[in-house]
């Protein structure tokens, strides 16, 4: 693990944030994990995707009617990402531990691995959030420069107009090369993967091999290999796109902050809270119809402060945590809208593609 650390002599901020979220669940008298509306919501999509799969398997499809429904396939399950595989590998979707590793597992069924997207995501980012050098989120480099710390190609005065491709590619590299790349390196960026149990690494190598013989021997068997190839790449184009924004709109947009990593002992200035607070950002609070989708990501601050908490109840502690940022003289960085989100996270991607003015 990485020798940075943060100031935690002190860290008033958070435990004043978390005693009132405490207080807040205590008089509602609700647990932090999922509802009904979670459970309903999980049934919803899961029983969805199977579906599309289904149609797009077994129905004489044309060729439009393949491309969109391969495009909505790749969205959904997107959203089972957002809300189901990333509440349960939080421990925040069930109050039972057995109930969280199964629904984590559903990563498993998009073709992911979440022993490694555990370590990848609940430890190193969720720590070390957006600190080049550690956080293998913005870690994208020499193709997308996400922070000024990061060394600058002249490729990037075009990134603007290319990293919407490589979003489009992003779900494909992650489960056919990174997966692979960390399991045989056993490393995320510079930090060490954590030692796998027999049973993970029979995990790994079975959904891979799952992966393959759903999402390509079946499809090109049953429909040939250029209605599967269709199926394949747009799929995987709405997954990839959708899963690259919603995430990096939390993070790499021109509100939020970056810190870089020195490789030696090295300190933050601030408690861990505030680092969070500092380094996320919100989008579109209050439209229900994003939060459902989202599985409650566009409450990415809520979520960094408190990654055990369900995200069906964001939306309520988000003004505790607005509340507390302002006693304390924090920033809370909101966009108000998806579209302004998006906006300013590819005008700070266009921004960082400019030739840095060396002093």
């Amino acid at each position: 693990m990485s020798k940075l650390t943060f100031n935690n002599s002190n860290p008033v901020f958070y435990t004043s944030l978390k005693a009132a979220v405490n207080k807040y669940f205590a008089e509602i008298n609700k647990r932090k994990t999922g509802n009904i509306h979670l459970y309903a919501k999980a049934v919803i999509l899961i029983l969805s995707t199977v579906s599309l799969y289904a149609v797009l398997l077994f129905a004489p499809l044309a060729l439009l009617p393949r491309i969109l429904a391969s495009l909505v396939l790749g969205f959904a399950l997107a959203c089972i990402g957002f809300n189901v595989m990333h509440d349960a590998n939080h421990g925040s979707y069930s109050s039972r531990k057995w109930v969280n590793h199964l629904m984590g597992l559903t990563l498993n069924a998009l073709g992911g691995n979440n022993f490694i997207w555990k370590q990848k995501h609940n430890i190193i980012h969720h720590t070390y959030t957006n600190i080049e050098g550690i956080d293998d989120d913005i870690a994208k480099s020499p193709y997308i420069r996400m922070c000024s710390p990061q060394r600058w190609v002249p490729a990037h005065r075009l990134q603007h107009l290319y990293t919407p491709v490589l979003y489009a590619l992003s779900s494909m590299i992650w489960i056919l090369y990174q997966d692979f790349e960390k399991y045989f390196k056993k490393k995320i960026v510079k930090t060490p993967l954590a030692r796998m149990s027999a049973a993970d690494h029979a995990i790994f190598w079975t959904s891979k091999v799952l992966y393959v013989v759903f999402y390509m021997v079946l499809p090109i068997w049953l429909t040939g290999w250029q209605a599967w190839l269709v199926f394949f790449l747009c799929m995987h184009v709405a997954l990839g796109l959708t899963l690259s924004i919603v995430f990096q709109l939390a993070h790499v947009v021109e509100e939020t902050e970056f810190e870089s990593s020195t490789g030696d002992e090295q300190q933050i200035e601030n408690e861990w809270a505030i680092h969070q607070v500092r380094t996320t950002a919100n989008f579109a609070p209050g439209n229900p119809v994003i939060s459902w989708f989202a599985g409650g990501l566009n409450y990415q601050i809520e979520h960094h402060l408190f990654p055990r908490i369900s995200h069906v109840h964001y939306p309520a502690i988000s003004k505790l945590v607005q509340a507390e940022c302002a006693a304390y003289g924090l920033p809370y960085h909101s966009l108000p809208s998806f579209k302004a989100a998006v906006v300013s996270h590819f005008r700070f991607i266009r921004m960082l593609g400019r030739e840095p003015i060396l002093s």
